[in-house]
């Protein structure tokens, strides 16, 4: 079974830069996508930042586009988000998920992912 463990969330002021990991244990990142998701409180999940596992394009949400960068650090099997001039309306459990099968391009949708981490609380208050 394919694990995936997030962290790095936290509480940050507006204005703040956090980054957030996504490690793989029994498995090799390197030739998947990555999606990295968030569901504030009431609202739906929605993607917000994706990686490919076959060239490495990637791919944003208008809302964090120019803030958020995603990338992937093979030796360390290990994809991150890092998020930069953070806002209240940023605020949410992250979570970030893979598909069954390697050398897909990624995509913003959660039904194109399988497996899903357990999430890591990002709170963008002062």
């Amino acid at each position: 079974q394919l694990q995936l463990v997030e962290s790095g969330g936290g509480l940050v002021q507006p204005g703040g830069s956090l980054r957030l990991s996504c490690a793989a244990s029994r498995f090799t990142l390197n030739y998947y996508a990555i999606g990295w998701f968030r569901q504030a409180p009431g609202k739906e999940r929605e993607g917000v930042s994706c990686v490919s596992g076959t060239d490495g394009s990637t791919d944003y949400a208008d809302s964090v586009k120019g803030r958020f960068t995603i990338s992937r650090d093979n030796a360390k099997n290990t994809v991150y988000l890092q998020m930069n001039s953070l806002k209240p309306e940023d605020t949410a459990v992250y979570y970030c998920a893979a598909p069954k099968l390697p050398f897909n391009r990624c995509a913003l949708y959660s039904d194109r992912y399988d497996y899903w981490g357990q999430g890591t609380q990002v709170t963008v208050s002062s």
